[in-house]
């Protein structure tokens, strides 16, 4: 059992070493959570989400690739309810599902509705920083 001691160290440093990056944290919406966001000057996408909704899949997958690798790290994306949360995603001025908006703390600074183009939401995750 002593012998295998030593090759213990090498293999959590590799572990280590290949950890993923940390990706945007996605939770449903809440207001005291947003607001905190807010006025902490995070990076911020509300998503007006039905699960029902294939662009909302693929709007999904677009933004799960492009938070993969640790960029947006620091992004909180706030799920809204289309079918359960109507008067909230009414409050954001939301037409219907698929509707990403991104913020820079207080400020809107890019929407988009019913676009699943992964340039189109590299674009505006890239808004949620300036």
């Amino acid at each position: 059992m002593h012998r295998l001691l030593p090759f213990a160290a090498p293999v959590i440093v590799v572990a280590a070493a290949v950890a993923p990056a940390q990706a945007a944290t996605l939770k449903p919406f809440d207001q005291k959570a947003f607001a905190a966001a807010q006025a902490a000057g995070k990076p911020i996408l509300v998503e007006v989400h039905a699960p029902w909704c294939p662009i909302c899949r693929a709007q999904g997958k677009a933004i799960a690739k492009l938070t993969a690798n640790g960029a947006h790290k620091d992004l909180v994306i706030f799920r809204i309810d289309y079918d359960t949360q109507k008067p909230l995603w009414q409050r954001f001025g939301a037409q219907k599902q698929s509707t990403l908006i991104a913020f820079r703390g207080k400020r809107e600074t890019d929407r988009v509705s019913y676009q699943s183009d992964e340039r189109r939401i590299a674009v505006l995750l890239a808004a949620t920083r300036g």
